[in-house]
């Protein structure tokens, strides 16, 4: 009895193990179009992870076909314009982008399933190395997609396919393929897509394509820039701004010398009023990198608003040693001095102090004629009034310049 009942379990256990596709799994299969085949998939009841694999394989297979119809269309195409014969056939361009979409987004849902163990406990693959080889050298056409479709469809599109053809090539579903031209071309792409998906609000996809921008060192900085500027102009609430400092300061352990996080983190403690803050930050910076232009010249302004002239003459002199082509840096040390002499009763360093005024406000007005960055004209007016007097022939001269 026992071998017979043996026997049994046996059977059962074969007739398991040979059984055919589900009917779910027959229907798919059987699917026409992409479409068709992605909505019974909705609904359908497989057996198993090896039926779920094959079925996101047939997905792939049909999304598939629509983007080599497309791609030979369109090289048919341009074979018949080159060579002057032939009519031009309609080429989906929108159709493609989708369906080359829809084929990477099925290669790695198909995966997920192809790497779990099957009946026998095993790990044994059957799609992921075709579907990879066959879809990764297509991904370009994603590009030219976005491109052509932009002035007719918008950002989203562009977004869809661009960020399609980003995600995938950091995705190790395709690890083992050539990257040469990803390479080459993914910190331009990733930070056009950073951009378009802050313009639709999506600051979690924006973060992630401009932290893979800032890879290329020829895209970090404008990358750095957008993402900064990104997060600022999203600012709502308090709560916001508190995220907003916690990702500069992330930044700036990342990338001390980068002036840019420098300058917008100093900025926004500056709008929360925190002194204490804008202090120690500048301090520390300086400590560690004493010629640091940006941060001379914060901690020079700094001090002149506080009232104090001459602790702000004396970073803002540093300031315009580190950078002396700048004219706002130049314009500021003309403030501080003239404040400095203006609350002195010694009457030779007064004069020694406007001089040196003069000659800051001097350089302010050479590199900056036309007052855009510093509106020199009354100050310099004031130092030249106050070392020469009103009717000395070079105070006239700054008096016609303040116009």
């Amino acid at each position: 009895m026992k071998k017979v009942m043996m026997m049994a379990m046996m059977f059962v256990a074969s007739a398991t193990a040979f059984a055919g596709d589900s009917d779910a799994l027959k229907a798919i299969k059987k699917a026409k179009t992409y479409d068709e085949a992605a909505q019974l998939l909705k609904t359908a009841q497989l057996a198993n992870d090896e039926e779920k694999a094959a079925a996101y394989n047939k997905l792939v297979d049909l999304a598939m076909n629509k983007v080599t119809k497309e791609i030979g269309t369109k090289a048919q195409n341009q074979a018949n314009q080159q060579l002057g014969t032939g009519k031009m056939e309609p080429f989906d361009t929108l159709g493609m982008g989708d369906a080359l979409c829809n084929a990477i987004n099925a290669a790695l849902e198909c995966n997920k399933y192809d790497q779990l163990p099957n009946a026998k406990g095993k790990v044994a693959p059957k799609y992921n190395k075709k579907n990879a080889e066959r879809i990764w050298p297509l991904r370009t056409h994603l590009i030219e997609a976005g491109q052509d479709l932009y002035e007719s469809h918008g950002h989203g599109v562009l977004l869809k396919f661009w960020g399609a053809f980003v995600d995938s090539s950091s995705d190790p579903f395709f690890a083992e393929q050539n990257h040469e031209y990803d390479d080459k071309n993914i910190g331009q792409i990733a930070y056009y897509a950073g951009r378009y998906a802050y313009e639709a609000k999506d600051m979690a996809r924006a973060d992630k394509y401009f932290e893979i921008a800032m890879r290329d060192p020829e895209r970090k900085q404008e990358a750095l820039n957008y993402k900064i500027y990104a997060h600022r102009s999203s600012l709502v609430s308090k709560a916001d701004t508190l995220q907003f400092i916690e990702t500069l300061k992330g930044l700036y352990t990342q990338d001390p010398e980068n002036e840019a996080v420098l300058v917008n983190l100093y900025n926004i403690y500056d709008e929360m009023k925190d002194k204490a803050a804008q202090t120690a930050l500048l301090d520390n910076h300086l400590a560690k990198y004493p010629n640091s232009y940006i941060a001379l010249a914060n901690k020079g302004v700094m001090e002149l608003n506080q009232n104090n002239p001459e602790e702000g003459s004396k970073w803002l002199r540093k300031a315009v040693a580190a950078n002396p082509e700048n004219a706002s840096v130049s314009y500021y040390l003309g403030l501080c001095l003239n404040q400095q002499a203006g609350s002195t009763d010694d009457q030779a360093k007064r004069k020694e102090l406007f001089q040196e005024a003069v000659k800051a406000f001097d350089r302010a007005k050479e590199l900056d004629p036309d007052k855009q960055q510093a509106n020199w004209g009354y100050n310099r007016y004031q130092a030249y009034y106050s070392l020469y007097g009103e009717d000395d022939p070079r105070t006239k001269a700054a008096q016609a310049d303040m116009r």
